[in-house]
C-alpha cells in the first residue's frame, strides 16, 4: 500500500466498520502470533521452512498437549488466546455499564465475569472459566481485588510490568474514537487495577493510539504522532527511537533486526524471552514494554497496510501474538481490510462470533458520545452562567 492509497483507505469510512476492522483484525493478529510466540525470528524461519503467511499449526504438532514450553494450550490451527479473551471480556463490561470505565468498573464488572461464567477457551479445547486461562499477570486481578480487596485504582502496584493491560485495551480507544487524549486517560484509569509503571502507561498509549486510527484520513504517520503526544518517558522515548527506525524499511523482513534493536534499551526482559534478566518487568520510568513499540513500528513499515503489519509482527516473535494482536487493532481501526480468509478461519476454529462483539461495542460507543454531548453542553451551560465564554452581556 502506497502513502497516497493509505490516506485514502480510512476516509469516510463509517464507526461501525472501523470498530469491526480493529475487533476482528486484533483477534486474526492474536492467532496468527499464537503459534509462534516466545520464539526469535530464526527459529520461526527454521520451524515452517520460510517466514510464516498465514494460519499455522502447534510449534510441536499434535504433541502440544504435552509438549514444554506450551502444554496444555492448543496454539495454533487459528486459536485464539488470552488477548482476544480478555478483550471480548471487556467489551462485555462496556455493555453492561454502557458508559466510561474506571477501575471499579474492572472490580465490579469484570473479575466476577472471569470467575463465574464459564466460556469457549480455544486452546483448551473446551468450557472453562476464563479465569482457568489467563496468565499469572492476569489472575492478579482476581486475587487483589476479589480476594485482597485493595482499592481498585491502586491494585495494580506489585503486578510484574508486562503488556497484560495494553493488549485488551483496544475497546477503551474505539469507545473514545477520534478522541486520543480521552482515550488515553480512561485506559489509565481502568489499567490502574492490573498494571503500574509503563505496563499501564502502555495501556494508555494503544488506546490512545486506536482513537487516533479511527479519525477520518488517518494514517500510520498521525497515529505514532498521537501516541508520542500521549506517551510519558521510556515509553515515549521506545516509540521514538523504534518509529524512526521502521520509517527506514517498507518490508518487514529487512526491519526484523533494527526494529529489535531499536526497543532492546528499553526493553527489561532481555535477549532471551523464555529466560527474563533479574531485572525484568519491575518498575521504572526508564524502560517499555516490548510489544506496543514494536507494534507501531511494523505499522510504519507496512505503511498502515493490515497484512504486512501483522505478518511483521507475527514473524517478529517473542511476545508476538499481543504485538500482532496490537498491529491488528491499530490497522483495523485506520481501514485496512482484514482478510475475510483468515477471519473467517479464526473464527471458525476458535467457535467465537468475532463480529458480534463489534455491533455490541458499536452500539454502546453510540450511546457513550451520546451522554458525553449532553454532559458537554450541561458544562457548557453552568460555564456561561459563571460569565464564562458564550455568557450574554
Amino acid at each position: 500500500m502506497t502513502r497516497e492509497e493509505e490516506e485514502n483507505s480510512g476516509r469516510g469510512l463509517p464507526l461501525d466498520e472501523r470498530i469491526t476492522g480493529a475487533l476482528v483484525g486484533a483477534a486474526v493478529g492474536d492467532a496468527l502470533g499464537g503459534p509462534v510466540e516466545g520464539y526469535s525470528p530464526e527459529q520461526i524461519a527454521e520451524r515452517h521452512g520460510g517466514r510464516v503467511h498465514g494460519v499455522v499449526g502447534p510449534w510441536n504438532g499434535a504433541a502440544w498437549r504435552t509438549a514444554r514450553p506450551v502444554a496444555p494450550y492448543h496454539k495454533g490451527d487459528g486459536h485464539v488466546t488470552d488477548d482476544t479473551l480478555m478483550t471480548h471480556a471487556l467489551i462485555r463490561v462496556y455493555a453492561t455499564v454502557r458508559d466510561h470505565l474506571d477501575a471499579y468498573a474492572v472490580a465490579d464488572h469484570l473479575v466476577p465475569d472471569l470467575m463465574t461464567n464459564p466460556r469457549w477457551i480455544p486452546e483448551l479445547e473446551a468450557e472453562a472459566l476464563p479465569l482457568h486461562r489467563i496468565f499469572l499477570a492476569e489472575k492478579w486481578l482476581v486475587a487483589r481485588l476479589h480476594y485482597g480487596h485493595v482499592d481498585p485504582r491502586e491494585a495494580g502496584a506489585g503486578n510484574i510490568v508486562n503488556c497484560g493491560a495494553a493488549m485488551y485495551m483496544a475497546p477503551v480507544g474505539l469507545v473514545n474514537a477520534a478522541h486520543p487524549a480521552a482515550a488515553y486517560a480512561e485506559a489509565l484509569d481502568v489499567a490502574g487495577a492490573h498494571q503500574s509503571s509503563y505496563g499501564r502507561e502502555a495501556a494508555g498509549v494503544l488506546a490512545a493510539a486506536v482513537a487516533a486510527a479511527c479519525a477520518p484520513g488517518a494514517t500510520a504517520d498521525s497515529v505514532v504522532a498521537a501516541c508520542l503526544s500521549s506517551a510519558k518517558d521510556g515509553t515515549r522515548e521506545a516509540i521514538e527511537k523504534v518509529c524512526e527506525a521502521a520509517s527506514r524499511h517498507t518490508d518487514f523482513e529487512s526491519a526484523l533486526g533494527p526494529l529489535r534493536a531499536a526497543v532492546t534499551p528499553y526493553d527489561t526482559v532481555g535477549p532471551d524471552y523464555r529466560s527474563p534478566s533479574l531485572g525484568a518487568r519491575r518498575p521504572s520510568r526508564l524502560h517499555a514494554v516490548e510489544e506496543l513499540p514494536v507494534a507501531l513500528g511494523m505499522l510504519v513499515v507496512a505503511g498502515g497496510d493490515f497484512r504486512h503489519a501483522v505478518l511483521g509482527a507475527v514473524n517478529y516473535g517473542r511476545d508476538c501474538d499481543s504485538i500482532a494482536t496490537m498491529a491488528g487493532a491499530v490497522a483495523g481501526a485506520l481501514g485496512s481490510p482484514v482478510p475475510e480468509d483468515w477471519a473467517k478461519t479464526v473464527a471458525e476454529a476458535s467457535r467465537l462470533d468475532l463480529w458480534e462483539p463489534a455491533a455490541v461495542l458499536t452500539a454502546v460507543t453510540r450511546e457513550v458520545f451520546a451522554r458525553d454531548v449532553e454532559r458537554r453542553r450541561a458544562h457548557e451551560r453552568a460555564f456561561a452562567e459563571l460569565g464564562g465564554p458564550g455568557c450574554s452581556d
